[in-house]
C-alpha cells in the first residue's frame, strides 16, 4: 500500500513531535503493509513550508529508518490566495514527489467561486489537484455536490482512511460512504499525525472498502492510484462520478 498524506516529518507542524515518534510511525506503517509514505507538512498561516529544509529532514529520516519504508515529499497545501499565487508560479515547490499532483486542503469556513475556479488554473498548467479529506470539511458536508463537480473537473478526491471506520464521527463517515457509492473516491490516505490517536494505518479501511465495493476497488484506492500519483502517472482507476 501507498500513503500519500502523512504528517511524518518531526517538528515541522502539528504531526510527529520528535524523531523517535517519526520512527515509531514508520514501524506502524510498515507492519500495516504500507510500503511508501509521502510526507506532507502543512503549508498554511500557522506553518511555513520550506521545501529545501523539509528535503534535508526527509533525508535524515530515510537514514534513521533504513530500508524499512520508502519516503518522499509532498505538501498539505492550504488553498489560500497567497499560496495559490506562489504555487502557480513555482508548482515544483509543493507537488508530490516532484511530479504533477498537489494535495489541496480547503478552509472549513468558506469555499468561494474564485477558489473553485483556481482549481482549473492548476489543471490547465498540468497540475492535478488532490482534494484532501473533503468528507471532514464542514462546507462540503453541507454541499457534497461540490465534491462531485471537482471530480468531474478532473480533481482527485482523497478520503481519510479512518473516516470509513467512524473515527471522525457520523457525518464524515456518512459523506465518505456517499462519495464511495457515487464513484467519487480515488485515493484513501491516513493523514496520520501520531502513533496513537491518528496512526498511519490503511489496512482497516482497505478491509472495509473491500466489503463495500470489492477487492479490486479497495486495491485501486490504497495501492494502484496512490502508486500512480507518486510516479506522476494518470490514475488507472478514475470512473466518472455518478450524479455530477
Amino acid at each position: 500500500m501507498v500513503d500519500i498524506h502523512c504528517h511524518l516529518l518531526p517538528g515541522v507542524d502539528d504531526g510527529a513531535k520528535s524523531w523517535e515518534i517519526s520512527e515509531e510511525m514508520c514501524r506502524i506503517a510498515a507492519d500495516d503493509g504500507i510500503q511508501h509514505i509521502v510526507c506532507t507538512p502543512h503549508a498554511n498561516d500557522d506553518y511555513a513550508y520550506d521545501r529545501g529544509a523539509h528535503e534535508e529532514r526527509l533525508q535524515q529520516l530515510r537514514e534513521r529508518v533504513g530500508g524499512q519504508i520508502q519516503l518522499s515529499l509532498g505538501c498539505d497545501f492550504h488553498f489560500s490566495f497567497d499560496n495559490i499565487q506562489e504555487a502557480l508560479a513555482a508548482p515544483e515547490k509543493f507537488v508530490i514527489s516532484g511530479g504533477d499532483y498537489l494535495l489541496v486542503e480547503f478552509s472549513d469556513f468558506s469555499i468561494s467561486p474564485p477558489l473553485q475556479d483556481a482549481l482549473q488554473r492548476f489543471i490547465s498548467i498540468g497540475i492535478t489537484p488532490v482534494i484532501t479529506h473533503p468528507e471532514r470539511n464542514m462546507v462540503m458536508q453541507r454541499r457534497p455536490e461540490m465534491i462531485l463537480k471537482m471530480a468531474e473537473q478532473g480533481c482527485v478526491i482523497q478520503v481519510t482512511a479512518n473516516s470509513f471506520t467512524g473515527h471522525w464521527g457520523s457525518a464524515p463517515k456518512k459523506l465518505a460512504l456517499w462519495l464511495l457509492e457515487r464513484d467519487a473516491v480515488h485515493v484513501v490516505a491516513t493523514d496520520a499525525h501520531d502513533p496513537k490517536h491518528r496512526p498511519p494505518v490503511l489496512s482497516k479501511a482497505k478491509a472495509a472498502l473491500a466489503e463495500l465495493q470489492g477487492a479490486k476497488v479497495a486495491t485501486a484506492l490504497v495501492h494502484d492510484n496512490p502508486r500512480a500519483i507518486i510516479s506522476g502517472r494518470p490514475l488507472p482507476y478514475f470512473p466518472r462520478p455518478q450524479g455530477a
